[in-house]
């Protein structure tokens, strides 16, 4: 049994293969491979593309997929070992995976950092409780890291470019009102490293570096692929010569948890929107964002409508992928 919980546990051949599959089926929809399968579908976050994409996924392969969300009634959950459970938690995840484990032969998980304490929050607690204690393969539909995204990611710029290798790609933080999880980012920089490209990471300040560990992650899948990791503050240099563009906002992790003095900060560098006079600092570059994205604050309407996009081509290979995903962990 394994688990699907980051990219960074499989191997680039290993992922690649996944890819391959999903484009046999992008072209062939329907299949067996999950025929007599039930899949779990845990969502404590909103979704509209993974849980429609999952859910659609299982059914083209002949398996059966079952959504739970605490609005859906499902019990709340405790995830710290040996508490006493005196609040709110009615159920324990060590309950909750093993049985879930007995009705289904797969558990997809779907939960977002509480944006209280980044030092916990970056344990991936609750992805972690149930990758431990359940007895079928669980897979990460975003956590701390959105691996099935950045697969999708990958698909769409392999249809567009062929070979990834030495392509300069720019993964930019872009403004939002809100501070944002870092989880598409997380995966972005590291998948495009894995890959072959060369990465750099476009952000404001020093304050929005990501964490360490994905940083060190992508710096030695780069380093293995022949090249370096790049981090910017200088939109210019980051933008010449680029040949992919990644568009996506994240808080700045000093200010987890304590996000007014940071928004003076963020609303000062709304100029990072990816736009025409940015673009065309590229070398043709293709660009793309996870969706649902802000118009014309992250990424002007342009820019998105111009035949580079490939955000709704990444969009839709979330089913493929998922579905070569659930073919590799399900047996």
């Amino acid at each position: 049994m394994r688990h699907f919980l980051n990219t960074a546990d499989w191997s680039r051949p290993e992922l690649q293969a996944m890819i391959d599959d999903a484009r046999a089926m992008k072209a062939a929809p329907l299949g067996d491979a999950l025929k007599g399968k039930t899949i779990a579908l845990l969502f404590l976050n909103n979704s509209l593309r993974t849980r429609t994409s999952f859910d659609v996924g299982a059914k083209q392969l002949g398996g059966h997929a079952v959504v739970l969300s605490p609005s859906g009634g499902m019990w709340p959950l405790e995830f710290e070992d040996g508490v006493v459970m005196d609040g709110d938690a009615e159920e324990h995840v060590k309950e909750a995976a093993k049985i879930l484990s007995r009705y289904c032969d797969m558990i997809g998980i779907r939960a977002f950092p509480k944006f209280v304490d980044w030092q916990e929050d970056r344990k991936d607690k609750i992805l972690n409780a149930f990758a431990k204690y359940a007895d079928v393969p669980v897979v990460n539909m975003e956590t701390i890291t959105h691996p099935c995204q950045e697969m999708a990611h990958i698909m769409a710029l392999q249809e567009r470019l062929g070979s990834l290798e030495g392509k300069k790609f720019v993964l930019t933080w872009t403004y939002h009102p809100k501070p944002l999880n870092t989880a598409v980012a997380n995966s972005a920089l590291v998948i495009a490293a894995k890959f072959g490209m060369k990465p750099t990471l476009l952000c404001p300040t020093k304050d929005y570096i990501l964490d360490q560990r994905y940083i060190d992650q992508a710096t030695h899948d780069a380093s293995e692929n022949g090249h370096e990791l790049t981090i910017s503050h200088d939109i210019d240099a980051a933008y010449d010569g680029a040949e992919v563009v990644y568009a996506k906002s994240w808080g700045a992790l000093p200010y987890f948890g304590n996000w007014e003095p940071e928004k003076p900060i963020r609303d000062q560098y709304k100029h990072f929107i990816v736009d025409e006079d940015k673009m065309a600092k590229t070398n043709d570059a293709l660009v793309s964002h996870c969706l649902p994205m802000r118009r014309n604050v992250k990424m002007t309407d342009a820019v998105f409508e111009s035949q580079n996009c490939i955000a709704y081509d990444e969009a839709e290979n979330r089913l493929h992928v998922q579905k070569a995903i659930m073919k590799a962990v399900v047996r």
